[in-house]
């Protein structure tokens, strides 16, 4: 439960998410069941916000609290992905522009390895036609966890990214770095010329380290989120 409050404050710290933007955790005895902050900025969420979900993302109490209209991104991939314990929502500038160009997004630099090897985009034009292009509802969620298949990072045109991870501190990881690597993929092709990226064994060479070492990142993030918790 303190990982997924802090996980919405390092996340908020590294500016993959703002006053918009969510993530959620499989409930750790009930895998039928997810937990996700209220309809609150994220760097405002306390215990007290986070809300219990069954997988058709019902509140299992709502005592008054609001949902986020998008939770069905977390319900729906829940259900699809049994391997996935962590969904991180984000709306990250850098990946924006991969979203609504045909230059995909691909991995530049060892820690983006993950990307690997593509990221998928989802059109929601495809489900809803025109629409407000928010995933607040099942059957666009599931066209969305659809679209993502085995992957872990997917991107929403003109809207953001959904990330997953068998956990909260890989899946905040994956979802800084993939706003990393756009980033700096952006960069790179506004010098012109080609570009290098990663390649299939790379990848996966530097994703077994990768489990290794993710988890000094987030001790480091974590420690200076409960920091700032902290009362003075």
């Amino acid at each position: 439960m303190q990982d997924l409050v802090v996980a919405n404050r390092v996340l908020t710290d590294l500016n993959v998410i703002d006053g918009f933007g969510h993530v959620s955790m499989r409930h750790p005895t009930d895998p039928n069941r997810y937990l996700m902050g209220r309809s609150v900025a994220p760097a405002l969420v306390t215990a007290d916000d986070i809300m219990e979900y069954d997988l058709d993302s019902n509140p299992v109490d709502a005592k008054g609290r609001a949902s986020f209209l998008e939770r069905f991104i977390h319900g729906e991939i829940y259900k699809a992905r049994p391997d996935v314990k962590a969904v991180v929502h984000t709306h990250s500038p850098g990946i924006i522009p991969f979203s609504v160009s045909s230059t995909p997004l691909r991995p530049v630099f060892h820690l983006g390895a993950f990307l690997f090897p593509d990221v998928p985009v989802f059109e929601i034009r495809d489900s809803a036609g025109m629409s407000n292009m928010l995933v607040s509802n099942a059957q666009l969620g599931k066209a969305l966890a659809s679209t993502l298949g085995d992957r872990s990072v997917a991107l929403m045109r003109g809207h953001g990214s959904v990330v997953v991870a068998a956990t909260i501190p890989m899946a905040v990881f994956r979802a800084h770095y993939s706003n990393v690597n756009a980033q700096l993929q952006s960069q790179a092709l506004a010098l012109g010329g080609s570009v290098s990226y990663l390649l299939g064994e790379e990848s996966q060479k530097t994703l077994a380290v990768i489990d290794q070492i993710h988890g000094r990142a987030w001790d480091l993030w974590k420690r200076a989120a409960l920091e700032k918790m902290t009362p003075k």
